[in-house]
């Protein structure tokens, strides 16, 4: 599909997008939806330099993940009052409303062995949940003009840590007399997800894709090695992947913490996006594996209260830079203090223009 050429009226602010913590983001007037943009990202083919802020975020309350963590997101809000509680598997988690989120109080897990923790689980019944109901609910709130991605909380070693503490899930991944359990959980854990995964598609059609999340890392380093990593979590994650790819569907993966030496396992899982944190080297990500998984980049610094020339002369550098033939990025969400608008409005007027080879 040819790249429509650049209008000056695209330009024009067709709307404001305000986040989950209140900061701002202009939508111009894209010449196509934002479905297709991401679309034509994913065939590495951009339209324009795109930002992590593409997705229209959706996080159904029928999956009790979504109540327990405080990250429900549909046509029917939550009030706060009614964050928190039991997730799907009945584990206990406490809003925080100062961190906007919930967790689970450390000092009483489930089980401190993986082989005790296969004993005591209770596996949740996703068919008794109200699919349809939810389904009606949400025909209105999914657009088909916008990417629609479906927030998928407690990827495989959070859904661990929830279940076992921080303490003794690690030690699970790294104990022989553990790792056959933890690789049966997993697998089972699979399993659950693609049933959960499934259903969402059935009963909301509209959904374009999925970000799952799964923590790995700290401010400083990542939790485990990437061989522990690559033999007990990434044939797990891989095989959820394949079967979201398998209808039609892509794949972002949230992933806190210093991560750079993780990337190769994400690709190896079959990731399509991942947006590293401040604390990771962006460009170095970038350059060594840019061609193979589509990174949020961070720009460089500058002084966002500085002369607009040289806040227009930083996104115009972003562009060239990262915009690359065959390696696109993503412009990343994680730090957006050098989302000026100057800043933005020349990274997309630059971008469209490059995008359509005008400049």
């Amino acid at each position: 599909m040819p790249i429509p050429m650049f209008d000056e009226r695209e330009m024009t602010v067709k709307d404001v997008f305000k986040d989950f913590f209140g900061q701002e983001t202009r939508i111009y007037s894209y010449p196509v939806p934002m479905k297709e943009a991401v679309e034509a990202l994913l065939r590495k083919e951009p339209y324009w330099q795109m930002t992590g802020m593409y997705p229209s975020m959706f996080a159904p309350k029928i999956n009790p993940d979504n109540i327990a963590r405080a990250q429900s997101f549909e046509a029917e809000p939550l009030d706060p009052s009614e964050y928190g509680g039991k997730d799907m598997f009945g584990i206990e988690w406490e809003y925080v409303p100062a961190a906007w989120g919930s967790m689970v109080r450390p000092g009483n897990p489930l089980a401190t062995d993986a082989n005790e923790l296969l004993e005591k689980l209770v596996w949740p019944d996703v068919d008794s949940w109200d699919w349809e109901k939810s389904g009606r609910a949400n025909e209105g709130f999914l657009k088909p003009e916008n990417c629609n991605v479906i927030f998928f909380l407690n990827g495989w070693y959070e859904r661990l840590i929830s279940m076992m503490d921080f303490e003794n899930a690690i030690m699970a991944l790294y104990d022989e007399d553990q790792k056959e359990a933890v690789h049966i959980f997993f697998d089972k854990l699979t399993d659950l997800y693609i049933r959960i995964i499934d259903r969402y598609m059935t009963y909301y059609p509209l959904v374009n894709g999925f970000n799952i999340h799964d923590d790995w890392g700290s401010q400083k380093e990542t939790f485990f090695s990437p061989d522990l990593a690559e033999e007990m979590i990434v044939p797990h994650m891989r095989r959820l992947t394949d079967f979201i790819h398998s209808k039609g569907r892509f794949v972002e993966l949230h992933s806190c913490g210093h991560n750079v030496k993780q990337v190769p396992n994400y690709i190896r899982a079959g990731w399509d996006m991942w947006q590293g944190q401040a604390m990771n080297d962006t460009h170095l990500i970038y350059e060594k594996y840019g061609d193979q998984i589509i990174v949020g980049v961070l720009p460089d610094k500058f002084d966002p209260n500085g002369p607009e020339e040289d806040q227009r002369t930083a996104a115009r550098a972003f562009v060239d830079k990262f915009m690359q033939p065959g390696k696109p990025c993503l412009l990343n969400y994680n730090d957006r203090s050098m989302w000026t608008i100057p800043f933005m409005e020349e990274l997309y007027s630059y971008s469209r223009k490059k995008a359509c080879g005008m400049v």
